[in-house]
């Protein structure tokens, strides 16, 4: 069988074959062709070649991967709900790719919510505060030492939206107010009637920040794992590059205490990352946590990988 690092091997193999084919396909060289002697030409002819099996080899890859793949999720969600929650940044895409998969592995998707920019970049902090205050459903307390907007409003919503251990969930009416509310203050973005209580909550997010982005990784870091604490587990997957930096897996991946809280997964642009997401799920609803992936901080490149990053 393939594996995952052959896989990603092949692939990185096959965009510097790429690159240089382009190079060798210039204007440049290709003014100078004649110029080369009967070796260099073969030299060429075999990069050429290699490009092309390297090329063909990573096709195999990919289609064995999106083979398999409902074989390797099948069951993992059985019975069990997983809410979206994007980012600004988060790719259409991916969200598309895993409510696939979340089904596949037995699951289903209790709706989808949208943080708004305002939200991330915590331009409206007072008024979310005041907003999260007044949305605290009867008899529920949230936690005293979560002070900053990202952790407050997980906190809020992990209450409102998740259940664990078979509790009961808050009424529909108070959902539907506590939505509401935050949409109309423009923290949020949903389909009405769209949103139903979940087990578990994905959060996506896109790839490596700007360095002008502020805080906004802590935002959307510190929500994430606020709010999977309140369900049954949680995933913060983003793409290529989100683990560097001050990006929200950076900044969960670097504090133990949000990193024990949920899983993180930086490479969910590729099937690959697809695959350990829903995988990091059903590690998540056994109680462990885990930094998969290749990027800054991961342990392990997929679920019962570790050590082959």
């Amino acid at each position: 069988m393939i594996s995952l690092r052959q896989h990603a091997i092949s692939l990185i193999a096959v965009f510097l074959a790429l690159a240089l084919g382009l190079f060798l396909g210039s204007g440049f060289i290709g003014d100078r062709m004649n110029a080369l002697t009967g070796t260099d030409r073969d030299k060429i002819g075999n990069l050429q070649d290699e490009r092309d099996a390297l090329e063909k080899e990573a096709g195999h890859d990919t289609a064995f991967i999106k083979g398999v793949t409902p074989r390797l999720v099948n069951g993992v969600l059985t019975k069990q709900s997983v809410l979206i929650i994007t980012a600004p940044d988060a790719a259409d895409s991916d969200a598309e790719a895993l409510k696939g998969l979340i089904n596949d592995a037995g699951g289903t998707v209790s709706g989808q919510i949208a943080m708004t920019t305002t939200l991330v970049r915590d331009q409206e902090a007072s008024k979310l505060r005041t907003i999260v205050d007044q949305s605290i459903p009867t008899g529920a307390q949230l936690r005293v030492d979560f002070t900053d907007s990202g952790s407050r409003l997980g906190d809020l919503l992990g209450v409102t939206l998740l259940t664990r251990n078979g509790q009961r969930p808050q009424p529909a009416d108070v959902r539907s107010t506590t939505l509401q509310t935050l949409a109309e203050g423009g923290f949020i973005e949903y389909a009405a009637g769209s949103i139903k209580p979940a087990d578990l909550v994905l959060v996506l997010t896109g790839g490596e920040m700007p360095g002008d982005s502020g805080a906004q990784g802590q935002l959307v870091g510190r929500f994430a794992a606020a709010m999977a604490a309140r369900g049954a587990g949680g995933v913060l997957a983003g793409r290529t590059g989100s683990a560097s930096g001050g990006s929200p897996l950076g900044v969960v991946r670097s504090d133990p205490s949000l990193n024990n809280t949920i899983s993180t997964v930086d490479n969910v642009d590729q099937g690959t990352g697809q695959v350990t997401t829903v995988l990091a799920f059903g590690e998540e609803s056994q109680g462990r946590s885990g930094a998969f992936g290749t990027g800054m901080g991961a342990t392990a490149i997929t679920v019962g990988a570790e050590g082959e990053k």
